[in-house]
């Protein structure tokens, strides 16, 4: 398989993608292609119509969109080992991942993905909203299924790859949110797939304005 990606300081769609490899161990290569650079469409044309990263080419399959690339994974190399096997925690993880990928936009347009140091934000109420909202809901999750691991399900699932960004942001904007979710955080920033992301990230050159939002601390 090989994944094509955007900027890994930024590009928090990429993310998902990439940590779901990594997560369950499957071998793929990576294209890394730089946003927004002068030759970044026209290169992105070369893999999908959709102009947009990530994309999944796996022989004679192409794959976009980050949840599709996630379902397409765990149908065709896990054994639908990426939802949880409880059929009501598989709808519940289902409905907070579509949740996420069709929403938020306040938390997405107020505090961007930026791995590179904390920074100081003073969001508005729609933000404050979506971090409450998110908070709510890694805090029930998380107190439900403590006793089976660290992930929102126990076990990880396409559910934390949907989140891990958000764990990010969280970390670079210092979110005000409860114990479990500040712990959950933790849980994302520890695991050595997102240490070897932020690590790449913090080595690449290129910076896009209208992401460096606030102030560093």
């Amino acid at each position: 398989m090989e994944l094509i990606i955007g900027n890994k300081n930024y590009s928090s769609w990429s993310l998902r993608a990439w940590f779901m490899l990594k997560a369950f161990d499957l071998p793929f290569t990576e294209t890394r292609l730089a946003l927004f650079e002068p030759d970044f469409y026209s290169s992105l044309a070369n893999y999908s119509p959709a102009g947009k990263v990530p994309v999944l080419i796996d022989n004679d399959i192409t794959v976009w969109d980050s949840l599709a690339i996630c379902e397409y994974i765990n149908e065709t190399y896990l054994s639908h080992k990426g939802w949880p096997a409880d059929v009501a925690d598989r709808a519940l993880a289902r409905a907070i991942s579509c949740e996420m990928h069709s929403g938020f936009f306040g938390l997405r347009h107020e505090l961007p993905m930026n791995c590179r140091a904390t920074r100081v934000v003073t969001p508005t109420d729609a933000a404050l909203k979506d971090i409450a909202r998110i908070d709510a809901i890694w805090t029930e999750l998380l107190q439900k299924n403590s006793g089976n691991g660290p992930w929102l399900f126990g076990n990880i699932s396409i559910a934390d790859m949907m989140y891990a960004p958000v764990a990010l942001r969280f970390h670079t904007y210092n979110a005000e949110v409860s114990k479990q979710s500040r712990a959950y955080v933790e849980t994302v920033l520890a695991h050595p797939a997102i240490q070897a992301w932020v690590a790449a990230a913090k080595l690449e050159a290129e910076t896009i304005t209208e992401e460096e939002v606030g102030e560093p601390v």
